[in-house]
């Protein structure tokens, strides 16, 4: 990537601000697919018998019969796919700490330490969400641990394979959750 440079800053700011503006703000964003909705391949329905877990794709989950719902081989896919993402939050954890130390130049120009300190603001805010989102991911590893996973914790109805693979900390069905932001719609927190 070439070197951007601003001359109203010092080279270590100018180049936080290139890879601000140039860089996604997550390293986790830059390693997951960009959201394309999976369809159910039924040429893919039992490659999950011949294939170990860590070979296997989201469309393979996908076109598993629903009689094998939340069976071994789905539970040890989310356990790997929750673990990964919880180690990309974790590496992107410390790589923010190692961010915030090198850009504690000293800069003069109030409007540069300004956008400096709303960079760092940002950086802090998503490690924030990150942080809450850990916590669903090791409750979520717990769920699998107790054979709980992937069932909705008001209905006690399968939440369904797709929606897990869009987002494997849900607690919740598709419905439940509508009908949940509905109700913090109507009446509020």
């Amino acid at each position: 990537m070439a070197q951007i440079t601003v001359p109203s800053l010092p080279p270590a700011v100018a180049s936080t601000a290139a890879k601000a503006s140039f860089m996604p703000s997550s390293p986790v964003a830059a390693v997951s697919a960009p959201f394309a909705p999976i369809k159910k391949d039924p040429k893919l329905a039992n490659n999950w018998k011949t294939k170990a877990v860590e070979q296997l794709t989201d469309a393979e989950i996908l076109a598993m019969p629903e009689s094998e719902y939340m069976n071994s081989v789905q539970m040890a896919y989310f356990r790997r796919k929750l673990s990964i993402l919880k180690q990309e939050i974790l590496n992107s954890a410390g790589a923010t700490t190692e961010h915030l130390r090198e850009d504690t130049v000293v800069v003069p120009d109030p409007a540069d330490r300004a956008t400096i300190e709303e960079e760092h603001a940002l950086e802090l805010r998503t490690r924030d969400r990150e942080r809450k989102l850990l916590k669903k991911i090791e409750q979520s590893i717990g769920l699998i641990d107790s054979g709980e996973y992937g069932y909705c914790d008001e209905t006690g109805e399968p939440i369904g394979v797709g929606r897990l693979l869009a987002r494997p900390t849900a607690t919740l069905s598709l419905e439940a959750q509508q009908r949940r932001e509905l109700k913090q719609k109507m009446f509020g927190d």
